[in-house]
């Protein structure tokens, strides 16, 4: 059988393991795999709620794991139920600024002025179209922002 018989099932975007684990509370992120950083995003968060002080500490130390010390989080205010100004996770102060990247994006700063920006999947996401959307975010040649990457993994409506 020739290489151009058989069927193309186009790849995933990441291994099945992965997509299989990708649930709601789960960050997936590209943050140090490439020292180009020439993708539009650095990696993907889907929150389980909206609810800023119960689902950033996890984020946060997470990311402290990956990084080093997170110094501020800017969000859209608007897209989430009350934001501090500043919490403490893991015995450090995480600043948060509120800042009209959107609800679909979120920007982690790591010491001074070293920026990571984050696409945020919001919790009701149909679990298929948030492990497509996490995947295609993390992708090194991604130039797709993230507003445009959810509407174009979100299932029309029947």
């Amino acid at each position: 059988m020739a290489d151009t018989d058989l069927p193309h099932t186009p790849p995933l975007l990441l291994p099945d393991a992965i997509h299989q684990a990708v649930k709601p509370g789960t960050a997936l992120l590209r943050l140090e795999t490439t020292r180009s950083r020439e993708g539009l995003l650095d990696g993907a968060w889907w929150p389980r709620t909206r609810d800023i002080e119960t689902e950033l500490p996890a984020l946060i130390s997470e990311l402290t794991g990956h990084l080093g010390r997170i110094t501020r989080v800017a969000l859209d205010a608007s897209a989430w139920n009350g934001l501090p100004t500043r919490l403490v996770i893991d015995d450090q102060v995480v600043h948060l600024d509120s800042h009209p990247v959107g609800d679909d994006t979120v920007l982690i700063t790591r010491g001074d002025n070293d920026h990571f920006a984050l696409l945020v999947v919001p919790p009701a996401t149909a679990a298929d179209a948030a492990r497509e959307a996490m995947a295609r975010a993390v992708r090194a040649d991604n130039i797709t922002p993230a507003a445009q990457i959810l509407v174009a993994t979100t299932p029309e409506p029947e």
